[in-house]
């Protein structure tokens, strides 16, 4: 099915009452983990990169020939968009023309007349490049420095206003939180994102960012309201960490030569996979690659 923008399968998703899964990518490894969880299940998926994870891997083309050429290379079937995460405006507009097919422009640092304004524009060109976008309202908390920041409530005036400039999808403030939850963390605003969803028609899928660790209802509850995209990143890097940490710790990195980097990441890429296929079945999207995508 191809290298496809996300527009259709989160529009096919909204529709039928499940999510897709948008992994990060840190590198070579955590991408054909990815890739191989979304072909062992049948399911289309977004393989995302944030821009330090962009910089640490040489760059926004380097990032989307990796994931070309592996998907031809690995004879994948199953439809995938490669996406920017949490990009500003520059990196959005370099990663369209450099073979992204998804962008997220995160301008909810910006007052919100900017951000409506640069998205539209954004919006524009993505169009004449068959690209996806991803607008951000209310942001996203997360731990800065040891400090635990909660995520803000987005405002139901401006999520409508951003739903209305074009966007393909939505990433609204409900509380939500990057990596690790507090706890005493209090649970998704759900009633807020209900009003979201009422607000916009019941035609705007949204995105769900911080989904590592949030118990499984309160998930399943946010697919029921119009969430179709949900962000992992935390989950398959605690998996990775953990198993890895395992085969250290036990000595086994001692033995023969598994001293080989080849070796010594396995466990935690294999890890990493697993846990993948295990949200990809969660999110309800396994057996969903069989819809007709447009390739880009």
């Amino acid at each position: 099915m191809g290298i496809v923008n996300a527009s259709e399968m989160i529009a096919q998703a909204h529709a039928q009452g499940y999510a897709v899964a948008h992994f990060n990518t840190n590198n070579l490894e955590w991408t054909q983990a990815i890739l191989r969880a979304a072909e062992s299940q049948k399911a289309p998926v977004i393989i995302a990169a944030s821009m330090g994870a962009i910089k640490y891997m040489g760059g926004t083309k380097m990032v989307a020939d990796m994931v070309r050429d592996l998907y031809e290379s690995m004879a994948i079937t199953v439809p995938v968009a490669i996406h920017l995460d949490h990009g500003n405006l520059e990196m959005a507009y370099q990663a369209m023309n450099d073979g992204f097919t998804s962008v997220m422009f995160d301008g909810s640092d910006l007052p919100f007349e900017e951000n409506l304004r640069e998205t539209k524009a954004l919006v524009a060109k993505a169009a004449e490049l068959g690209v996806s976008v991803e607008a951000e309202v209310g942001s996203i908390g997360g731990v800065e420095d040891g400090i635990v920041g909660l995520g803000e409530i987005a405002d139901k005036q401006q999520v409508v206003e951003m739903a209305n400039t074009g966007i393909d999808m939505l990433a609204a403030g409900i509380g939500n939180i990057h990596g690790a939850y507090p706890e005493n963390f209090a649970g998704l605003d759900l009633g807020a994102l209900t009003e979201f969803e009422a607000a916009t028609r019941h035609e705007m899928p949204f995105v769900l960012h911080g989904a590592s660790g949030l118990p499984e209802d309160e998930i399943q509850t946010a697919i029921t309201l119009g969430v179709a995209k949900i962000n992992i990143n935390s989950q398959l890097q605690w998996a990775f960490h953990n198993a890895l940490r395992e085969f250290i710790v036990s000595d086994r990195d001692l033995e023969g030569t598994n001293y080989d980097p080849r070796k010594l990441l396995r466990s935690g890429v294999e890890a990493a996979q697993q846990a993948a296929e295990e949200m990809i079945q969660m999110l309800g999207s396994a057996n969903k690659a069989q819809a007709t995508l447009t390739n880009v």
